[in-house]
């Protein structure tokens, strides 16, 4: 088995059809119907990545995101009915990693799971083996772990990968184009406004606002 996946939608159709690909390609997978269901399921199971429903009974999708992400790292995949532009932004900055949305090809999202698997465990093009660090920032791309001042500071996925991507090229500056294609792999449902979302929370989660700087019109460097 390929670990454990925790599939949080209310419609049961939907819900086995998500279950049966990810079977079929070797996962294990635990099934919850409603918010408050999944915070319980998390805490009983150890699961490598979550496929998150917005449009679900109680809480809501968002704001399970929201308390998933302040309790664990683990890559968030939401899949949605919602494809506005504020809606794929709001579940980015509730700190989803991905969004798909309804309707969906079943291998896709499988493919995207895979992928984002792939970046969590080191797999990504932004990562490879070292260290990389500015002034007292420090992430090392083996483990991926990232550290401000010798303090741990937790990332998801997408945020290791983006500051590892910047990192490595210092005083550097890269365009949202070619961030979102190092980092994401390409096309991204969010479109380059992803890149934006999740530099505010790298540099909030730093407490160094300074070490990413903006230049208008062109994208970001960090400064070294």
């Amino acid at each position: 088995m390929k670990g454990a996946i925790l599939v949080v939608e209310d419609e049961q159709a939907i819900a086995d059809l998500v279950r049966a690909y990810l079977r079929r390609d070797g996962f294990e997978v635990v099934w919850a119907s409603s918010g408050e269901q999944a915070l319980e399921e998390l805490a009983r199971h150890s699961v490598r990545l979550v496929v998150l429903d917005i449009g679900l009974p109680g809480i809501d999708g968002f704001e399970v995101c929201r308390r998933l992400r302040a309790r664990t790292a683990v890559p968030i995949l939401i899949l949605s009915a919602r494809d506005d532009e504020v809606d794929r932004v709001a579940g980015l900055e509730a700190g989803a990693d991905d969004y798909v949305t309804k309707p969906f090809s079943p291998r896709e999202l499988v493919a995207r799971v895979k992928a984002i698997l792939r970046r969590a465990s080191g797999g990504g093009e932004a990562v490879g083996a070292g260290t990389l660090s500015a002034h007292d920032v420090e992430l090392e791309r083996a483990s991926r772990t990232a550290s401000v001042g010798g303090v741990p500071v937790e990332l998801t996925a997408r945020e290791f990968d983006l500051l590892a991507a910047l990192l490595s090229h210092p005083g550097v500056v890269l365009s949202r184009d070619r961030l979102l294609e190092l980092v994401w792999g390409g096309e991204f449902a969010g479109g380059t406004r992803t890149v934006d979302v999740h530099v505010a929370q790298l540099r909030a989660k730093l407490g160094r606002p300074e070490l990413i700087q903006t230049v208008r019109g062109a994208g970001y460097k960090v400064v070294s």
